[in-house]
């Protein structure tokens, strides 16, 4: 009892979430081979590509960490917790679980304290953990990005974080929102993997030798394909 059952049905959040992993990587793939298409053949160049790319790659790490503890598919060793009892090995997964608490708060505190400024909203005072929230702060709402260009459609945006003006290129509140997103459903993943841990539900918070298992019958699964 130590991650997520193949055979288990997946629930609507895991298809969505599958999804959107989905067409992230897609999106970077096509503007990566449109960008190479217009380079080397047309002799152009996509002005924006390299940044969509950038920006995907990044949301794509972000958003798949905290799916991947969900899924208890992160990679660890437990070469000496799986030589202790089932009661010192609970003892142990909770303590590492705790940990993992603990850092993904700190990076949730960095990620918003680098995102707020960006949505003219204060970030928070402490040097490790919050104390509060500034009370004056460089509004930088009207910061944008370098090539990409703002669809007209979300003009309005303008309204809330640049007082009107009209944006040229997407401000750059929109790219960096997923490091405080990102980090916060992280944390989310840990809490529901302690709870998981604790209730008896799973031994461990990684997948370790099942990895193993989970290639042999992947081939096998191919092999009776062929």
């Amino acid at each position: 009892m130590s991650g997520h059952n193949p055979k288990t049905p997946r629930s609507f959040i895991d298809s969505l979430e599958e999804t959107m992993l989905a067409i992230m990587l897609g999106i970077m793939t096509l503007v990566t081979f449109a960008n190479v298409m217009a380079r080397y053949v047309f002799n152009s160049n996509i002005l924006w590509g390299l940044e969509v790319t950038s920006i995907l790659f990044a949301w794509l790490v972000l958003f798949g960490v905290s799916y991947c503890v969900k899924k208890t598919a992160h990679l660890g060793v437990d070469a000496i917790v799986s030589l202790l009892s089932p009661a010192a090995r609970k003892i142990c997964t909770l303590l590492a679980v705790a940990c993992c608490i603990i850092y993904a708060f700190l990076l949730l505190k960095g990620g918003w304290d680098f995102w707020a400024n960006f949505a003219n909203l204060p970030a928070t005072t402490g040097r490790w953990f919050p104390t509060g929230f500034q009370e004056k702060f460089l509004a930088k709402g009207w910061y944008e990005t370098n090539d990409v260009f703002m669809p007209e459609m979300f003009q309005f945006i303008a309204d809330w974080f640049n007082d009107g003006e009209r944006y040229e290129k997407i401000p750059r509140l929109i790219p960096y929102v997923m490091l405080p997103f990102g980090m916060a459903l992280l944390l989310y993943r840990f809490i529901q993997a302690g709870w998981a841990v604790f209730t008896g539900k799973q031994m461990l918070i990684i997948v370790s030798h099942e990895a193993e298992d989970a290639v042999e019958e992947a081939a096998a699964k191919a092999a009776r394909e062929e």
